[in-house]
């Protein structure tokens, strides 16, 4: 096995990171201040490292789109931001790019891969969280088009979004097999998107509930063929727990090396904290953390890319990589004590925008029920 970066790989990630780093990243949530970082995100092809190039993607495979995205959560303390535009990539653009049809690919993908468009993915309902079987928004056949009715909850980048991708009911007798996938422009009459949540983390990628009132979609917008939309969303969830997750293998490198250098230059009972084993204990812990998510998260990108992959794979990478996100940005707060809640330092932040991981893309709970699966209990 070789763990070494191609040339390749290791220029994806110092472009990726002196650019993150020059991201900064805002408190505004208006649309225009979203707008605006996107356009720099896009700028550093964050919007379409797995798309293939013909699309205007970079084209990147698994392992390069994850170093790709974890030099992006080192450089940039915004996860919010940085959350915003890989949910469109993952969860919006590769399910266009791999199973739309030809047309639908040349009309959507270019401008979803080079951030001229915004994307949001919509699946998650008030009474189908985990459940995606308990859907309840349908999509009705009348002639050349489909009519959408329900409502969707958590709709990342719903205020800002251009297009999204909704997961209807069509055929309520075939349970899962019976679940469409659509693409639907913002814009389409009885689309509505409601006001932005006050959310406590990931503030920076604004979400909201859409409603559908009979909307109109053509049939040609719909992604796959019709039946097909739990297995799309199934395959953009390969993406989305995989190389997403490296945002956090990111910020995790970025809290290490600020608590190393809080804790040689901070002074207590006489000496700097790191002669504390309390204190060097937890930094090592931290850094186990980090390497073994890394190896996990990875190793499943490099099957990913050899088509060897399997649920178990994604689910153990996905469960490690969000609780050790969690518990290093918890170690980091106990390190730097009062001050992690400072406007000094990006600490506290860091911990909020960790806590949500432990539920997007599958809950903790899930991920081991996958695992259990897995191995056959």
């Amino acid at each position: 096995m070789d763990f070494s970066w191609t040339d390749r790989q290791q220029a994806v990630y110092d472009s990726v990171l002196a650019g993150a780093r020059a991201l900064g990243g805002t408190a505004s949530r208006t649309p225009a201040a979203v707008r605006d970082h996107w356009r720099a995100c896009a700028e550093l092809g964050l919007t379409g490292l797995s798309v293939p190039e013909e699309l205007g993607g970079r084209g990147y495979d698994a392992v390069t789109t994850a170093r790709a995205v974890e030099a992006a959560g080192r450089g940039c303390p915004d996860m919010g931001l940085l959350f915003s535009v890989l949910a469109h990539l993952f969860a919006t653009v590769m399910p266009i790019a791999e199973h739309g049809h030809d047309a639908l690919r040349e009309e959507l993908v270019p401008r979803l891969a080079d951030g001229t468009a915004i994307g949001a993915n919509a699946i998650t309902e008030e009474g189908a969280g985990s459940d995606v079987t308990a859907l309840r928004t349908t999509a009705e056949r009348h002639g050349d088009h489909y009519l959408l009715n329900g409502a969707k909850s958590f709709v990342s980048n719903a205020p800002v979004a251009d297009l999204l991708l909704v997961y209807a009911v069509t055929d309520p007798a075939f349970g899962f097999l019976g679940v469409t996938c659509f693409a639907v422009d913002r814009d389409t009459p009885g689309v509505t998107v409601g006001d932005p949540f006050d959310k406590p983390a990931l503030t920076t990628c604004p979400a909201a509930t859409v409603t559908f009132t009979d909307a109109p979609v053509p049939a040609t917008r719909v992604v796959g063929r019709p039946g097909q939309g739990a297995a799309l969303f199934q395959s953009s969830m390969r993406w989305e727990r995989s190389c997403l997750f490296a945002a956090y293998l990111g910020q995790m490198s970025r809290l290490i090396e600020e608590s190393v250098q809080h804790a040689a230059a901070r002074e207590q009972f006489g000496q700097p904290l790191a002669a504390h084993q309390a204190v060097s204990h937890r930094i090592a812990d931290m850094k186990l953390r980090l390497e073994t998510a890394r190896l996990l998260l990875y190793r499943t990108c490099w099957l990913l890319d050899r088509g060897e992959h399997t649920p178990l794979d994604i689910a153990l990478s996905k469960l490690h990589t969000a609780e050790s996100a969690i518990q290093t940005a918890l170690d980091a707060t106990q390190l730097f004590g009062g001050s992690s809640f400072s406007t000094r330092t990006d600490i506290a932040r860091a911990l909020s925008d960790a806590l949500p991981a432990r539920t997007f893309s599958g809950t903790s709970d899930i991920q081991r029920e996958l695992i259990a699966k897995g191995l056959g209990l």
